[in-house]
């Protein structure tokens, strides 16, 4: 059974489009497979997932339950496996729920960013002249400051907070993403197969949906992937200068702040959410390398 599914999606003339679709999405995943480090990447996002829906089952405490009587234990103390802080809080359950707050964050800035950085990417792109002069001008205003510096300022208007920390992470986020899309846009809207869709009569409107922007798709995709560890770390950067998570919410970039004055005595109150940083952000960054090697048409004969 396992052999014929294998031969019908490895077939060199599938009898229809899911056949061809399905074939093309098991030889990417070979190819992923291949890669060690994507493949690190991958099981150490999806131990972030399931940390985050799992919170519940896999945390060992209550995230915010104080206990004042064991406070600043040290890592492998009993009950606690990677210490408490300054409130007697277990920090590994606090760290578990605080992947759901990163996901979260993930989640939505993946959402919105990417999807308006395509279309205005596209649209610049396939219209070109005053259109493409606008659009890219306004990107280029944003891409002129620092991300971490723009959201800062987002946030001081807006005020602080999670969800208004994931809305300036956001407005911040899409101008790559635009670049990426105009740029893939500017290859192909003078192609041979564009210009037999508008000879059928598509309008702007097909063409940009249906044609165009699922090209520029697979770039969008690997740049989401890479720019995820920025996401995080803008996002822990905001909760550290007490502008995104407040507490007593278990946020990593927020712990990381409220530990930084224990930190010669009791170093591991900081170091920990800092440690889980670092991997989520190595996790990304490994997946979207082997992601780049699979959906980059330029590096099919690798």
């Amino acid at each position: 059974m396992k052999a014929l599914r294998r031969d019908w999606l490895l077939d060199p003339n599938p009898a229809s489009r899911g056949q061809a679709r399905a074939g093309q999405f098991y030889l990417g995943w070979l190819r992923l497979m291949r890669n060690p480090l994507a493949v690190i990447g991958l099981v150490i996002i999806a131990i972030l997932i399931v940390m985050a829906v799992f919170a519940p089952l896999v945390a060992t405490h209550d995230p915010i339950a104080q206990n004042l009587a064991g406070r600043l234990q040290p890592p492998l103390s009993p009950g606690h496996w990677l210490g408490t802080d300054e409130f007697g809080r277990d920090i590994y359950s606090r760290i578990v729920y605080g992947s759901r707050v990163t996901l979260y964050i993930v989640l939505l800035v993946t959402l919105t960013a990417p999807v308006f950085g395509l279309l205005i990417g596209t649209v610049a792109g396939y219209f070109g002249g005053w259109i493409d002069t606008m659009l890219m001008r306004l990107t280029d205003i944003f891409l002129a400051f620092p991300r971490l510096i723009l959201a800062l300022a987002f946030v001081a208007a807006l005020g602080p907070g999670i969800g208004n920390a994931i809305l300036a992470i956001a407005l911040t986020a899409w101008p790559p993403y635009a670049r990426v899309a105009r740029a893939e846009t500017l290859t192909v809207r003078n192609s041979d197969y564009i210009a037999a869709v508008q000879l059928q009569g598509a309008g702007s409107g097909r063409i940009l949906f249906s044609h165009i922007a699922p090209i520029c798709v697979p770039s969008v995709i690997i740049r989401v992937t890479l720019d995820m560890a920025g996401i995080i770390l803008t996002a822990a950067g905001l909760g550290f200068l007490g502008l995104g998570a407040q507490p007593p919410l278990p946020e990593w970039g927020l712990m990381i702040s409220t530990g930084r004055k224990f930190m010669f005595d009791q170093w591991w109150v900081a170091t920990m959410p800092g440690m889980a940083i670092f991997i989520v952000s190595l996790g990304f960054n490994l997946l979207g390398d082997g992601l780049r090697d699979v959906l980059d048409p330029r590096s099919t004969g690798k």
